[in-house]
């Protein structure tokens, strides 16, 4: 952030975020719902500064500053539902003040620039167009140096005419997108220390689903720092969620009953169905109406089209999976933008990685699973499972 907001000009001037949301604006009657969600998150997110009424107009939101833009755009930005936001001084509707503000934007620049009107207000006298070539026909006229590029330009004066304001600015941060979190409701993550299931958590918190991650260790064939791995993914995840309450299942004694009693080949997929009837067993005593796993169609052999099959038909709930078509190096992409990668890349096991097969089933048969499975005590391993879970809050 400091090095974007680095030789602004108008650093400690601007009075308003200004933020705009996408996919909401396309919402019908039911919109206010998720505007106000909106608003909840980014009070949420903006919690420990100095409190502040966020203001709503149609199509835009405002959230009043005091000197502290620093402070108050790094967190707007990783809330859900925000596409993009800009920090702006707000100022009338005359001409000459526009004039003189469209100078202290462009103070100190020497290259190229373009001006950007939109004007939502139609009683404002002159048109988009007439402001775009008024205010370029200034800047020209006191900076002689500067020249106009439409296409590529390197600053970007911008102004926008609304019945409750004018607002300038020439810079916009992105935001995330997608929906408000907690607005699609709740669902349980599969969460593994590896790169995908914490990619495939932050994307369905962009689709508004609020998370809580669930991750199986085994003690002592798994260790505290794979433990400790696991609590920093979360709290990177949590930087968006504002928190989250990490479950931690005991998984030993499930894993050591199906290496004792089950045909080694299927061993992962008979782990992965029971992981699939705790998580489901979980959500239904936490309110989640799904499942999310950061599967990927082909990648491994319990991610074959039958393996998953199999797999998915071990829960009664729906299981979402947002990486299912997507290839490792775009997985790899998005785990880097959004901050798990370096975290999932530490060298500490999962149970995923005990007591695997050289030879593992890619396409079993649901009969033949169901058969492996007799022997196990599956209602008694669950339930055992679930009450040794603990549950750790993690803040944002």
């Amino acid at each position: 952030m400091d090095l974007i907001y680095a030789n602004d000009p108008l650093e400690g001037l601007y009075d308003q975020v200004l933020v705009r949301y996408g996919e909401i604006g396309l919402k019908g009657k039911n919109r206010h719902v998720f505007e106000d969600r909106l608003v909840r998150n980014m009070q949420k997110a903006l919690a420990g500064l100095p409190p502040r009424k966020i203001n709503r107009t149609f199509g835009r939101m405002f959230v009043p500053l005091d000197g502290d833009a620093r402070e108050v755009l790094p967190r707007l930005q990783r809330v859900f539902g925000i596409v993009s936001l800009s920090p702006v001084v707000t100022v009338g509707r005359d001409l000459d003040e526009i004039k003189e503000w469209a100078l202290k934007l462009a103070h100190g620049h020497g290259g190229s620039f373009r001006v950007d009107v939109r004007r939502a207000d139609k009683s404002f006298p002159q048109s988009s167009i007439e402001m775009d070539r008024l205010l370029g026909a200034h800047l020209l006229k006191e900076y002689p140096h500067l020249h106009v590029d439409l296409e590529h330009p390197e600053l970007t004066v911008s102004v926008e005419i609304r019945p409750e304001g004018t607002y300038m600015y020439s810079r916009t941060w992105p935001g995330p997108g997608g929906l408000p979190l907690g607005s699609s409701g709740r669902g349980i993550l599969l969460l593994s220390g590896g790169i995908d299931s914490p990619v495939a958590g932050w994307m369905m918190m962009k689709r508004g689903l609020e998370l809580m991650p669930l991750h199986f260790h085994s003690p002592p064939f798994t260790s505290e720092r794979s433990k400790e791995k696991v609590l920093d993914l979360c709290r990177v995840l949590a930087s968006y969620a504002g928190s989250i309450s990490l479950h931690l299942c005991h998984f030993t004694e499930v894993q050591k009953a199906i290496h004792r009693e089950c045909p080694a080949d299927l061993g992962v997929i008979i782990m992965r169905r029971m992981m699939m009837r705790i998580a489901a067993q979980t959500a239904f005593a936490k309110g989640a109406l799904a499942l999310v796993t950061g599967e990927s169609l082909g990648q491994v052999a319990s991610q074959t089209i039958e393996s998953i099959s199999v797999i998915s038909q071990a829960s009664p709930l729906p299981i979402l999976r947002p990486l299912v078509g997507m290839d490792k190096d775009k997985i790899v992409d998005q785990a880097r933008l959004i901050g798990t990668y370096e975290t999932s890349i530490l060298p500490f096991d999962d149970c995923c990685t005990l007591f695997v097969p050289r030879h593992p089933q890619t396409r079993p048969q649901l009969s033949q699973v169901e058969k492996a499975e007799e022997p196990l005590a599956i209602a008694e391993l669950v339930q055992e499972a679930v009450d040794k879970t603990e549950v750790i809050e993690i803040g944002g």
